[in-house]
């Protein structure tokens, strides 16, 4: 069977509704009063849902050294948050069936809030508690973002992905580029360098503020999905997901330490982090559109996930003088790589309802193991004092991915059934 050739989906399905079995939720038209504010605090949502995580990357060495942090610890800390998006994004269905999605986003905002003070004002502790909170947040609100972008601007979906997009390569980039110098400019303390992305969350939750209470009312599940976990695709998907996941974390994560160890400032290695995110909007863009195109998606994945490995192996290997060509490589293919991913869950699912529960088990399951590609850089980089053996995770995850892609790729459906409780 063709999926291709039953339905093209377009790139509004990337937005896939965490809330699609809500029966009182997809059959209660949207009540938007002032679009203009909606759309002016979805994108100041999501610009939040990155900083959290790229803000640490340029300064982890600085924090390891002040707290005395082994190389394991400091990969233990990249860690938690990925983590935390695997483990508490199954959450962000529950929740908000229970208060409402704009009630959960505001109140998690406030969290990503405490999580991002207490990392950065608490000693080693609340490092690492700070850590997880933020995570757990950023988990929560990307499941529930992307469906509240689709379900208030249904029309503009296509324009709505694009934005969101946007947004959260905005802020990744903007957090890897200015947290060094910002942190500089305020006394060489890394403590407000990281603290200080605490300001864009509570000025997302003001914003927010007035969509709370615009849907309340009990919510009811009126579908139930069955079969995925004994599903091979399914999982063949979900290790797409979790592997290539894998990869983009340890980047943000580790990859301006490698470039410090290479002989990089820390600027410099933030600046190089974020010129490499942004290039990712243009590839996340194109990827889906040109992938759909095909009979299947394999080559594509491929082709991606060789950009993807060339950029990192060039950023680990090769001459500084040529670093940023890598950079940008690495971008165009990280940008795919995930971009490619949303779109398996959508061209793999037969229905809403099965995409979203196909997406909750690719990123539930999927980044719980992606946590475990930037723990075992520290772990290595701790046995062997440098970086070049890092390298052979690299070939390993990349490889894993191509491989999980494959099948991925193939143009059928995952073998589940949707029935109404």
């Amino acid at each position: 069977m063709n999926p291709e050739t039953k339905r093209t989906p377009e790139l509004e399905e990337l937005l896939i509704d965490a809330e699609a079995d809500d029966d009182v939720v997809q059959h209660t038209p949207p009540h938007v009063t002032r679009p203009w504010l909606l759309l002016l605090g979805l994108i100041l949502v999501a610009l939040n849902l990155r900083p959290a995580l790229s803000s640490m990357a340029p300064l982890l060495s600085e924090v390891s050294a002040s707290l005395g942090l082994s190389a394991a610890k400091a990969g233990l800390l990249t860690t938690l948050p990925v983590l935390c998006l695997g483990l508490f994004a199954p959450l962000a269905p529950l929740l908000a069936r229970r208060f409402g999605a704009e009630r959960v986003v505001l109140g998690i905002l406030l969290t990503l809030a405490a999580g991002i003070i207490l990392r950065s004002s608490f000693g080693e502790v609340g490092l690492f508690a700070g850590s997880l909170m933020a995570g757990a947040s950023i988990g929560i609100i990307g499941v529930l973002l992307p469906g509240i972008v689709k379900r208030d601007f249904a029309r503009q979906a296509g324009a709505m992905t694009g934005v969101y997009t946007m947004a959260l390569c905005l802020g990744a980039a903007l957090a890897a580029g200015a947290t060094v110098p910002l942190s500089h400019y305020f006394g060489d303390s890394w403590n407000i360098g990281l603290g200080f992305w605490i300001l864009p969350a509570l000025v997302a939750a003001l914003f927010w503020l007035p969509q709370v209470g615009q849907r309340h009312g009990a919510h009811q599940v009126a579908y139930r999905v069955r079969g995925l976990l004994r599903d091979p695709l399914a999982w063949q998907v979900t290790l797409y997901m979790g592997l290539q996941s894998s990869l983009a974390y340890i980047v943000f994560g580790w990859l301006p330490s490698i470039l410090i160890g290479r002989g990089l400032t820390a600027t410099q290695a933030g600046l190089v982090l974020s010129g490499s995110v942004i290039v990712q909007l243009a590839s996340s863009l194109a990827a889906p559109w040109l992938a759909m195109r095909g009979k299947d998606q394999r080559l594509a994945i491929v082709v991606v996930m060789l950009l993807t490995l060339g950029g990192l192996f060039g950023c680990l290997y090769a001459p500084l003088e040529g670093l940023w060509g890598w950079a940008i490589l690495l971008g165009l293919g990280q940008g795919g790589t995930f971009s490619l991913a949303l779109t398996l869950i959508v061209l793999r699912s037969r229905d809403a309802h099965v995409a979203a529960n196909l997406s909750s088990m690719a990123q539930g399951i999927g980044y719980t193991l992606a946590s475990l590609g930037p723990l075992a850089v520290g772990v290595v980089h701790d046995w062997t004092g440098g970086w070049a053996a890092v390298g052979w995770i690299f070939a390993v995850l990349g490889l894993g991915a191509v491989i999980a892609g494959l099948g991925a790729g193939r143009a059928q459906y995952v073998q589940a059934t949707c029935e109404k409780r």
